[in-house]
């Protein structure tokens, strides 16, 4: 069963994002932030954490994810450090996803050569 709700959850997410894509003049990279923004403001309010007790991975590997960790990581910041946290804990939330997704990205195009589009 929490195939299926990681399945139906992410499909919903993506679903959205590709309605936004055909029915909006949004660019993809648009929908990527309002997708990331979502995902801190519901994690904010606690709200993207329950999302993830119930769709598991459909809702961890999303980018609304992404979002909900860096306002968790400048949330607790916040907590420990006061004002200067609301600068430092994004960064530190953020690292290993953005470091891993320079790195991966790197491999990719030594592996497959991009091409500029024409």
């Amino acid at each position: 069963m929490e195939f299926v709700k990681a399945f139906i959850i992410g499909g919903l997410i993506c679903v959205v994002g590709q309605i936004l894509m055909d029915t909006t003049k949004l660019t993809p990279g648009r929908i990527l932030v309002i997708f990331v923004t979502l995902g801190a403001i519901l994690g904010a309010f606690g709200l993207y954490d329950k999302l993830i007790d119930f769709a598991g991975a459909g809702a961890i590997i999303p980018l609304p994810s992404f979002g909900n960790s860096l306002a968790k990581a400048t949330i607790e910041e916040v907590d420990s450090l006061g004002l200067i946290g609301a600068f430092s804990g994004g960064i530190k939330g953020g690292a290993a996803g953005i470091t891993a997704s320079i790195f991966f990205g790197y491999i990719m195009a030594i592996i497959f050569n991009p091409k500029t589009k024409q």
